[in-house]
């Protein structure tokens, strides 16, 4: 079974940056696709950031330009650089890795920007 694990959320002012980390327990190679959402209190999760194995980004229209996802294959881990953050963007980020039909999900990672 594959383990997510995040890291480097926490507390910010408006306008600040924090990347987030999302250490995976087997190679990431295999996987077709990483991902990162976001879920606020009440709402839904909504994918943020997804990369592919060939490198291909998408984003969230409202992080685009702010916002940027990679990964490091040989530290088997993916990353979203958040810039410019704004109170909006609090939320617990999660990372999702897909592989074929399955899916794996981490804990998540609390992000609150403060106004």
């Amino acid at each position: 079974q594959v383990q997510l694990v995040e890291s480097g959320g926490g507390l910010v002012q408006a306008g600040g940056s924090l990347r987030l980390s999302c250490a995976v327990s087997t190679s990431i190679v295999s996987f077709s696709a990483m991902s990162w959402y976001r879920q606020a209190p009440g709402k839904q999760r909504d994918l943020v950031a997804m990369i592919t194995l060939g490198g291909n980004t998408n984003y969230l229209d409202s992080v685009k330009g702010r916002f940027t996802i990679s990964r490091d294959n040989a530290k088997n881990t993916v990353y979203l650089q958040m810039n410019s953050l704004k109170p909006e963007d609090t939320a617990v980020y999660y990372c999702n890795v897909k592989r074929g039909s399955t899916s794996s999900w981490g804990q998540g990672t609390q992000v609150t920007v403060s106004s």
